[in-house]
């Protein structure tokens, strides 16, 4: 591999730099900023001034008007600018790991990400990231910070995973003695260079970049016309300005956010207004993320989206971004549009899985009407290969700053093109998922005799997903919010990806201070499972972290270890690599290999010198964090160096429910929210189980 230098910005100053045209957008993140526009008009295209005398208005056309945007893509003669420089305005939840993988996957590039939010920057640039999402810390650490020199045995390792990494610790000693370094079977991997930046200069940063990708927050609209259900473009429409005013000619923008379809009239509009004949080419590029596999999806994205203006400049513009994917992903994966095409494609992806999930959730309540049960009911329709089982499990409805949000953009834009019918249908998503949460919450409140007066309430998991720190639009807020009005004497919160303190200040934010514990209110956050259910009367399990999950142990040998922990898939050594220099995605797949296949061999005496978390010795140092650093002190004072942002989150086993029942207080109710318990096993535990989409006692 080669040695990768820092990148300077390349000047796209030619007519063939050039790229005029148009797209929309894609999914929330970033940060927020002032504006103007607060609502989503319905666009309508208007023909804009020509580049290189083509049409750049963007209606609909055939391809057959130019030259195909596959064909683009697949013509390694088409001219177009090599991509070496890149910002991405946002960096959040979308922003951040998506620059990320972009930077770790071409070191050739350099990746900037830009935010007005200091302190999130700060936590960028620090042992403490703002988001957890699992895999991102490595690939952050070694595009941030460059890496070191390393050498491996290109070799499958024995059987043993301690000699695969013996394998490793030994062959730079190997290769010391060997004639130039090298031998066969040996594989030098030579160091690279940081490409990959978090500052808060966004100006400056625009003006170099030869690609602007926009990945800003874009929530639904709360206030004025078409609140709640437009999306509020306030935070996107700033930043089209500042991009307009400080992007160079020919620079290509690229709408990461989701946004309304027919976005992009409004991108070229203003960047008409502010730059005037000045020309830019728009790309649409949805992501198409889950939280809590955000990095599995950029590594192993099963489609890449490119939207773009029917124009031949508009496809070269798509061809350079599309240059930026392949360095990973398969040709055969990415698939062009038009922008409008790609725009709405987003909203109705997450459209068509919220929908799933309410349908499901709608069976669920006619099963606990009759004596069904929803699991059985889900297993036999989902055997229907038409159907599939996919987004089938039943349980408190779907959370995120996604789905609800991209229903409701769906909805308002059916309203405005007069489509009434179409926008009852999908507001009926959000309706049924409501229900779903209210109804649990209000399960909950019956079978304790409808009062909480005096009773402690225990809430496990506040994410609205297994394996992330994500709280946005969590399903636990709102059945908190419940809660509270009952007045019980304590509402105790647990959550293994969440840090206390800072579940406790969003929590008195969105609810109230006047909830919090240390204002008299009953809200608790606890960094301990156990603590969190000592005398409680009910837990409510909100989130399916596997912690959570109970089993009854069967009479096989190893049944008592099979309540502890889920077995993983037994990863296989990826080596020998059949390049000569294995790529960073064949370096990733080793690196998770020598960590995974056997965790305790960072204790063997071959290694004592190693870092755990790095078996290849090939991350460089961490940035060291300032004496201040607010992120060290709070791990300092709570002890919470295990979970969180800065380090992967390692799961100590599932809980011991027999525990837990043994200090909760009678009956001991248990409120199974996402189906994560066998309920005959926990009932023989003492508890009173009533699960989502089976008959109960209320």
């Amino acid at each position: 591999m080669p040695i990768v230098n820092q990148v300077s910005p390349s000047v796209v100053d030619s007519e063939e730099g050039v790229l005029d045209g148009s797209t929309a957008p894609t999914t929330p993140d970033g940060s927020t900023a002032p504006s103007s526009l607060s609502f989503s008009p319905v666009l309508r295209p208007r023909n804009v001034d020509n580049v290189e005398g083509e049409s750049a208005h963007l209606s609909i056309k055939s391809r057959n008007d130019s030259r195909s945007l596959s064909s683009a893509l697949l013509d390694k003669t088409a001219r177009m600018p090599p991509v070496r420089n890149i910002c991405c305005v946002g960096a959040g939840y979308v922003g951040g790991p998506t620059a990320a993988v972009i930077a770790f996957q071409n070191p050739h590039i350099r990746v900037t990400v830009v935010d007005k939010d200091e302190k999130r920057i700060r936590r960028w640039n620090s042992h403490h990231p703002p988001i957890y999402e699992p895999g991102l810390n490595d690939i952050v650490r070694m595009a941030r910070d460059g890496s070191r020199e390393c050498v491996f045995l290109n070799e499958t390792s024995k059987s043993d995973a301690s000699s695969a990494v013996s394998d490793v610790s030994t062959a730079s000693s190997e290769c010391d003695s060997q004639c130039g370094g090298h031998r066969e079977g040996l594989t030098t991997i030579a160091a690279r260079q940081p490409n990959l930046f978090f500052t808060s200069e966004v100006a400056k940063c625009i003006s170099e970049a030869d690609v602007v990708l926009i990945a800003v927050n874009t929530p639904t609209k709360y206030r004025g016309a078409g609140a709640g259900s437009a999306t509020d473009m306030t935070a996107f429409e700033a930043v089209t300005a500042v991009v307009a005013q400080h992007a160079r000619a020919g620079a290509i923008i690229v709408e990461k956010s989701t946004v309304p379809c027919r976005t992009a009239q409004l991108v070229q509009e203003t960047l008409a207004q502010h730059r005037p004949g000045v020309h830019f080419e728009v790309l649409s590029n949805p992501e198409f993320l889950a939280a809590g596999t955000a990095v599995k999806d950029l590594l192993n994205a099963d489609r890449i989206l490119i939207g773009s203006s029917p124009t031949p400049s508009g496809h070269r513009a798509a061809a350079a971004l599309a240059s930026v994917y392949v360095s990973w992903i398969p040709r055969s994966r990415i698939i062009t549009t038009n922008v409008f095409s790609s725009e709405l494609a987003k909203l109705v992806a997450n459209s068509m899985l919220a929908q799933r999930i309410s349908s499901i959730n709608s069976i669920a309540a006619v099963c606990e009407a009759t004596g069904a049960d929803v699991d059985e009911v889900a297993t036999a329709i989902g055997a229907d290969p038409r159907i599939g089982s996919k987004f089938l499990k039943a349980g408190i409805g779907f959370g995120g700053s996604c789905f609800k949000k991209d229903v409701l953009s769906l909805v308002y834009l059916a309203e405005t093109l007069n489509l009434p019918e179409v926008a009852d249908y999908w507001r009926c998503v959000i309706t049924m998922n409501e229900s779903a949460r209210n109804r649990f919450a209000s399960r909950a409140v019956r079978c304790l005799n409808n009062t909480l007066v005096g009773k402690k309430i225990t809430i496990l998991g506040y994410a609205f997903k297994p394996d992330t720190n994500d709280t946005r639009e969590s399903p636990a807020l709102e059945i908190i919010r419940t809660l509270v009005e009952e007045g019980p004497q304590e509402i105790a919160i647990f959550d293994p990806c969440c840090i206390p303190p800072q579940t406790t200040e969003e929590i008195g934010r969105l609810l109230g201070s006047d909830v919090l514990n240390s204002n008299g209110g009953p809200v608790v956050v606890y960094a301990d499972a156990y603590e969190a259910c000592d005398a409680s009367s009910a837990v409510l399990i909100t989130t399916e972290f596997d912690e959570f999950r109970y089993s009854a142990p069967s009479t096989a040998p190893d049944a008592a270890l099979s309540t502890l922990i889920r077995p993983k898939a037994r990863l296989t050594d990826p080596r020998p690599f059949e390049r000569l220099e294995p790529t960073e995605s064949d370096l990733l797949a080793l690196h998770t290999y020598l960590l995974q296949s056997s965790p305790s061999m960072t204790l063997s005496s071959h290694n004592s010198g190693m870092d755990p978390k790095d078996p290849l010795s090939r991350f460089s140092p961490m940035p060291d964090c300032s004496e201040d650093c607010p992120d060290c002190y709070l791990e300092k004072t709570t002890g919470t160096t295990s979970y969180g942002a800065g380090e992967a989150y390692i799961s100590k086993g599932r809980l011991d429910w027999a525990k837990i029942s043994y200090h909760m207080r009678m009956p001991r109710w248990v409120f199974d929210g996402r189906g994560v318990l066998d309920v005959r096993g926990m009932e023989k535990l003492g508890f009173r189980v009533e699960s989502v989409g089976r008959q109960g006692r209320a």
